[in-house]
């Protein structure tokens, strides 16, 4: 947004600067075009009429003054012989602007360019002779007839130095004021959307799970009142998620001590009765309440993964992932499956996740993975970067899930046919989807290639 604002400062001060400043440097152009002609043509009439004069003084003035033209000016002095005047001077070439000046007594001009100019202005003027004898005053003109012509040939490279002086200039004080539009701009853009990078400042903490994060209220009305808002409504909710939170915590741990109390209470009447049904009863009973225990257990830690998460720092996945093979190997052993690292990033590879949640991820997917592998099987781990993201898979070669299946496993309290689903929970996959989505992450499920299942974790990348 702030590029956006800023590439629309620097057009509409460029479609300004382009609708003044083109305008008066065409007119500033044929305002020097006009004013080089008019005294071009004005020192070649004068010229002009000391060679219709015919006589020898005005023929050595006319002499003396295009010599001084020539040196003053850029301009060369080209003139007809006419009579005893032969000044000396060179004789204009014979062309159609110049026959056409003698034969019909007009002035012509040649820009050499339809496009401003080109290298010469050749200006062209007849020179008139006295007028025949006995002619009634008023009834002509005072001109003589075209008795020769005077050309001045001006070089125009002095008109186009100025003109790139005046178009330079303009261009340069353009640059300057585009580029001091665009530091302006900057400012005025950071300015205006400061709100709104406040506003995206608290929502990216909302989606890392900061239910405490608030925006400050400032700007214009508009983004105060929707501040306002979002603060109301993130006060509310984060109100609700803890008591909630308070409410789960409170009620798992309050019931751990009566159902102790329960399995204690139910070791004791297998201990005294010797009938073999009550005790197939109190077997059952006792069966329960372990189930429930677990559940319990769940519960808690379900709601210590739905407090309120630590900032994300990145941590190194190696380290991680070997860390909690070397614990869950001896179990592995113990059924004879091995856990086997397929593929590791490298050392320095870092991922983004708060301290101990990949952790807790690993224990959970690693026991499941453990309770569905048969004796014999193996449990295959994977890691590598994909881009800014590192995919972190367990395989197993348990009898897997069907489509509907995975669909539901990370709901909560539910419980797959399967041997995790006589002896879980059913919160192990919830926690991990939990943990997971607080570090910014994704946890899916899809068939293994030799079969049984998948899980595929995927974070982001630290730097």
């Amino acid at each position: 947004m702030n590029r956006q604002l800023i590439r629309s400062y620097i057009l509409l001060v460029a479609v300004a600067i382009f609708l003044f400043t083109v305008p008066v440097a065409f007119t500033l152009t044929s305002q020097l075009r006009g004013d080089t002609l008019l005294s071009v043509q004005r020192e070649a009439k004068t010229m002009a009429l000391l060679l219709g004069n015919g006589d020898r003084t005005s023929c050595d003035a006319l002499e003396r003054m295009a010599l001084a033209y020539g040196r003053e000016t850029p301009g060369t002095v080209q003139v007809t012989p006419v009579g005893a005047c032969h000044p000396a001077l060179p004789a204009p070439a014979g062309d159609a602007d110049l026959t056409r000046t003698l034969r019909e007594g007009r002035a012509g001009k040649d820009w050499g360019s339809d496009f401003i100019w080109g290298k010469h202005l050749v200006v062209t003027v007849p020179a008139h002779g006295q007028p025949a004898a006995g002619r009634q005053a008023g009834k002509e003109t005072g001109a003589g007839p075209v008795i020769g012509a005077v050309r001045v040939v001006y070089a125009t490279s002095d008109m186009t130095h100025r003109l790139w002086l005046i178009w330079g200039f303009r261009a340069g004080l353009a640059v300057l004021v585009l580029a001091a539009a665009a530091a302006i701009g900057a400012v005025v853009a950071r300015r205006i959307t400061r709100p709104l990078r406040e506003l995206n400042g608290m929502a990216s903490k909302f989606s890392d799970g900061d239910l405490t994060a608030r925006s400050p209220v400032t700007g214009p009305p508009e983004t105060q009142t929707l501040a306002r808002t979002l603060n109301q409504g993130a006060e509310r909710l984060d109100t609700l998620v803890a008591a909630q939170r308070i409410f789960v915590a409170d009620a798992s741990h309050q019931l751990r001590t009566p159902l102790t109390a329960l399995r204690l209470s139910l070791d004791n009447i297998a201990d005294g009765v010797d009938d073999e049904f009550v005790g197939e009863d109190v077997e059952q009973a006792t069966a329960e309440v372990v189930r429930m225990s677990r559940l319990v257990d769940g519960l808690l830690v379900l709601a210590r993964a739905e407090a309120k998460v630590t900032a994300a720092e990145p941590l190194s996945l190696r380290d991680i992932v070997e860390e909690r093979l070397a614990v869950w190997r001896p179990a592995a052993d113990e059924r004879g499956v091995s856990i086997v690292l397929r593929e590791s990033v490298g050392s320095r590879q870092l991922v983004l996740t708060s301290p101990g949640h990949l952790e807790q991820v690993l224990d959970n997917v690693l026991s499941n993975a453990l309770e569905v592998s048969p004796d014999g099987a193996t449990i295959t781990v994977r890691a590598a970067a994909e881009g800014n993201e590192v995919v972190l898979s367990v395989l197993d070669e348990g009898p897997g899930m069907s489509d509907p299946e995975k669909s539901r496993a990370f709901d909560r309290f539910w419980r797959g046919q399967g041997l995790t689903g006589r002896s879980g929970s059913g919160l192990g996959l919830a926690v991990v989807r939990q943990l997971v989505t607080d570090d910014g992450g994704t946890v899916t499920l899809r068939d293994a290639p030799g079969g049984g299942l998948e899980l595929r974790i995927r974070l982001r990348a630290g730097s």
